[in-house]
């Protein structure tokens, strides 16, 4: 489990069997079931999360029903707003399936940081990549339409579409199962 983390650590930059080890060290990486809620809307936290195999959503309970408003899937972190506000959450993190994260608090990250700098350049540019792909989903998600956004789901992540519930995608593009299930028939006539 802990290669999956070297190995995308790896792409950005050098990791030594020193670094490695420190890591394995702060006991990061955990085994978590589905449908495991991470962090409950009112609650407060320190975790972070980060995606190394499996599916993790964010949700807002809005008079009693669940909003999603976004999925992370492998190699994709989640910082919670909570974390750095100090506020207590206004939305859930939950486990979609059974899946292998890694949970750090910034306490551990300082950690890091502090002992090797290098790691701190590499998260600098993940939330910079981060921050670009979540303002260009927003941007996305505000012009179009839900056929335009189921579209692009399953163009852009098809994998998705086979991992969350039906309900949890209908929610994600802002429309009811119901009108999920029209909209694929729909397509599913104009492209046969």
């Amino acid at each position: 489990m802990e290669n999956l983390l070297f190995d995308f650590i790896s792409r950005y930059i050098d990791i030594n069997d020193e670094e490695k080890q420190t890591l394995k060290d702060l006991n990061i990486f955990h085994t978590i079931p589905k449908r495991t809620v991470l962090l409950e809307q009112g609650k407060k936290s320190q975790n972070g999360f980060f995606v190394l195999k499996g599916c993790i959503r964010t949700y807002y309970i809005v008079e009693g029903e669940e909003k999603t408003t976004a999925f992370y899937t492998e190699m994709e972190g989640h910082t919670p707003i909570c974390l750095k506000s100090k506020a207590p959450s206004e939305y859930c993190i939950e486990t979609v399936e059974d899946s292998i994260i890694t949970i750090s608090t910034p306490e551990m990250e300082s950690q890091i940081f502090t002992k090797f700098p290098k790691f701190e350049t590499l998260c600098r540019v993940l939330s910079e990549d981060l921050l670009v792909k979540e303002q260009l989903n927003f941007d996305d998600f505000k012009i179009s339409s839900p056929e335009q956004r189921y579209i692009k789901l399953r163009q852009q992540r098809p994998d998705l579409l086979q991992r969350a519930p039906q309900h949890q995608i209908a929610s994600f593009l802002g429309i009811t199962p119901q009108s999920l299930s029209r909209l694929r028939s729909r397509l599913a006539k104009k492209e046969n």
